[in-house]
């Protein structure tokens, strides 16, 4: 059986008062392409479905077209609320939606959600848990003492196990919206409102009865502990943190006994880039004509002040949505200071960059980084190019 695994959507978000509903229709569009393409039995979107609890009106019907196609197509869809979804408004029609197969799990009611799926190999049983709170878990559990969010997910698994509710000799696919964590620390950025605090990672281990577990919660693509319990991660980038970010929806094959995965790529109608330069070289021709019609992060780096900078690349970049001013003097002391965090963060090309202006204390400007992905490129390296400039 085939699944496609996707998760925060966002829909309705917008960005510097920027709506981002054309863009999401759009990649929205490619999702159902893929899916079809791929014949794929199943949809996984974990949670998110939404940017805000209350989204805007004009989100509703790109969910609701979306989700209508997968139907039409004969698609089961699994849905889980996250922690950006109302849960009773998610909720809202699930028992008419269910006989289309649209699988709607939006709220905690005491016991792990499970639904089960048949292939050539017998039963697949996926288990489905929406964004939950310790406070709602200890609810349902008075004797235990749940003061933690990883308390309260192994009181769900466990509890679900003694009621062999799951299995853990069966094929078992969980889906999930939580901040969970491997044995190296996760790619953060800063769209997505990250859980704070010690006390609310929650360790893949606890997850060892699953053959798959469909994350959802990072916008980053990535696997935790082991390859199969994974961030989906977001369809688009929603920060200028997440402009190296790959994004992908992962599609999930399982057999009789193994879990094979695989990603497609989501290519956008407008990317998110940052560019950094004197505004002369900015505005030219050969730099704005392939990026004009992206989202703009820009870094000026003359020396002399500059008479309404922003009003000037406003009219080479419509959709620039942030500008700032750091003369080359200052960036120089300003790279000194970059953390360790932050360098293991950034891809090659941008750590050559670094490089280049230490040591040459001169601009490494988007000419010079045009001619450098150009010979990585040339060296079947291009993986190394994405989105720096």
């Amino acid at each position: 059986m085939r699944f496609i695994h996707l998760a925060d959507l966002h829909i309705g978000k917008r960005i510097n008062e920027f709506s981002l509903l054309e863009d999401q229709t759009y990649i929205l569009d490619k999702i159902v392409e893929i899916t079809e393409k791929e014949t794929a039995d199943a949809v996984i979107i974990a949670g998110d479905l939404y940017d805000k609890s209350v989204p805007p009106g004009e989100a509703v019907p790109v969910l609701d077209d979306f989700l209508t196609r997968l139907s039409e197509m004969d698609k089961t869809v699994f849905i889980i609320s996250g922690n950006h979804d109302s849960s009773e408004r998610l909720s809202f029609g699930s028992r008419l939606l269910k006989k289309s197969n649209i699988h709607i799990i939006s709220t905690f009611e005491g016991s792990l959600s499970k639904t089960v799926l048949k292939d050539d190999y017998g039963n697949i049983n996926i288990f489905a848990l929406p964004f939950v709170r310790p406070a709602r878990v200890q609810k349902y559990f008075p004797d235990k003492t749940i003061s933690s969010y990883e308390d309260a997910i192994v009181e769900i698994i466990n509890d679900a196990k003694d009621k062999r509710i799951l299995v853990p000799n069966e094929r078992n696919i969980l889906i999930c919206h939580q901040f969970v964590t491997g044995t190296s620390s996760p790619i953060l950025s800063d769209s997505e409102s990250t859980i704070v605090g010690t006390l609310e990672n929650i360790s893949y281990e606890i997850f060892d009865d699953f053959d798959y577990v469909a994350l959802g919660h990072l916008h980053c693509p990535q696997s935790v502990g082991r390859d199969t319990i994974r961030y989906a991660g977001s369809p688009l980038k929603y920060s200028f943190s997440e402009v190296n970010h790959k994004k992908s929806v992962t599609i999930v094959d399982i057999d009789k006994s193994m879990v094979t995965l695989k990603v497609s790529p989501l290519n956008p109608t407008r990317d998110m880039r940052k560019i950094k330069g004197k505004l002369e070289n900015l505005i030219s021709p050969e730099v704005c004509e392939e990026v004009c019609n992206d989202f703009i992060h820009a870094t000026l780096t003359d020396e002399n002040d500059i008479y309404e900078p922003l009003a000037t690349l406003r009219a080479y970049y419509p959709y620039i949505l942030h500008m700032e001013h750091i003369k080359e003097s200052e960036f120089s002391n300003e790279n000194n200071n970059i953390s360790v965090y932050d360098r293991i963060n950034k891809n090659p090309v941008e750590l050559f960059k670094e490089f280049y202006e230490e040591i040459k204390q001169e601009e490494f400007d988007v000419q010079k980084q045009k001619l450098l992905e150009k010979l990585l490129k040339e060296e079947g390296l291009e993986e190394f190019c994405h989105d720096t400039h």
